[in-house]
């Protein structure tokens, strides 16, 4: 018998870090998509009636358009009439996306809006940034440093650069985003599941657009290096929430690599290339990346490609949430407690940037609440926790 899990976490509780999300970050998001798209009345006024529905309006008995309408079929009738405050945090934010890309008319096919990503612009602009120009000298650095400080400079720049997620600075634009500290580092463990003997693949399942992504391809570049096997990398399937890592996104990332003045980025670009044609490394997708539940409930066909890859690396708080599950775990609660459902090998690379946490040391708990009690909002302490899997 599976224990009972904790209560989800809700959107209820004032002044709680889930409800600002809607009633702080979402209409900050929406002025930015009506300013940084000619949208027409009928689109604008979509997005304000979704804005103020999320805000006081219950669910609609209306499932949402696009693909994957079976699942939001059944998930949406199941909470038809219920008050958006009332709804679990992981479902609702889900929810608010997928409706929001139904309101700018996304999937509508006999619209010009019809793939226009609304989060493009926002994407777009990280990747002639100033901080990802300074990312990318960092990188082109290393060609200097010893192999192990080169592994731990790109595991830890694609970490961090979780930072950089875009629907977390869309109200905290002046987030501090130099590198923290790490509450579990579990690095070493990640490794040797990586590097282990054995031809099966490992997936490392991506987060966000811009500067993420682009730190991203450096750790997949050093597996195909140093791994035994295939590399995955696996994406959204269509725009989800605002920076979220599609197939269009990595195409320009290498476009971006391609431009660049260090011969070590455009290498690396080549070489990525390279290996998504030669099948070494394989872009991939699946729908439940655009579901609004946790990964207690993954479809078999996902499931079954999980349990036989080397290791499954998990990018961000959003799979971090879907991993452990969106709960209220006391956050002592042992990681492979919270991941034990897992169908095989996980590992968790994330920036706290939302209540969750789990796999916190007693002590250091007691010290990160006293020092800093909003230390898991502020996207300034990290972990990266693995667990090995199913004995």
């Amino acid at each position: 018998m599976r224990p009972e899990l904790p209560p989800p976490i809700g959107i209820d509780l004032p002044g709680s870090f889930s409800r600002s999300v809607f009633h702080e970050r979402h209409p900050v998001l929406v002025d930015n998509l009506l300013g940084d798209f000619p949208y027409p009345p009928h689109i604008a006024e979509a997005l304000e009636a979704l804005l103020a529905e999320s805000l006081t309006g219950t669910v609609p008995p209306r499932t949402p358009g696009g693909p994957e309408i079976h699942t939001w079929h059944l998930e949406v009738s199941a909470r038809i009439g219920q008050p958006w405050e009332s709804l679990p945090f992981l479902w609702a934010e889900s929810y608010f996306y997928r409706r929001l890309l139904r309101a700018v008319e996304y999937h509508h096919y006999d619209s010009p809006w019809c793939g226009v990503d609304p989060f493009a612009p926002q994407k777009h602009a990280q990747l002639d940034g100033p901080e990802l120009r300074a990312d990318l000298d960092a990188y082109a650095a290393l060609s200097d440093a010893s192999a192990a400080d080169r592994r731990r400079a790109i595991l830890l720049a694609s970490l961090w650069g979780n930072q950089a997620d875009l629907g977390f600075r869309t109200n905290n634009p002046g987030a501090d985003t130099s590198v923290g500290d790490l509450v579990a580092d579990e690095s070493e463990a990640l490794w040797d599941l990586a590097e282990a003997p054995g031809e099966a693949p490992v997936i490392v399942v991506a987060d966000n657009a811009g500067r993420e992504i682009t730190a991203d391809l450096a750790l997949v570049d050093h597996l195909l290096e140093t791994a035994t096997g295939p590399v995955e990398l696996h994406l959204k399937p269509h725009p989800y929430f605002v920076s979220d890592a599609t197939g269009q996104d990595v195409v320009a990332t290498l476009n971006a690599l391609d431009r660049d003045p260090h011969a070590a980025v455009r290498d690396l670009a080549r070489r990525l290339r390279d290996a998504v044609r030669m099948g070494w490394l394989r872009l991939r997708t699946h729908g439940a990346y655009v579901h609004p539940t946790d990964y207690r409930t993954l479809p078999s066909d996902l499931a079954e490609e999980f349990a036989a890859a080397k290791l499954v690396i998990l990018k961000g708080d959003l799979n971090y949430r879907r991993l452990v599950g969106d709960l209220q775990w006391d956050p002592t609660t042992p990681f492979a407690e919270a991941a034990g459902h897992f169908p095989g090998p996980v590992a968790a690379l994330r920036t706290a940037k939302s209540d969750l946490a789990v796999g916190v040391d007693p002590a250091r708990l007691a010290k990160l609440d006293a020092e800093a009690p909003d230390w898991r909002l502020t996207g300034t302490k990290a972990v990266i926790q693995v667990h090995p899997g199913h004995d």
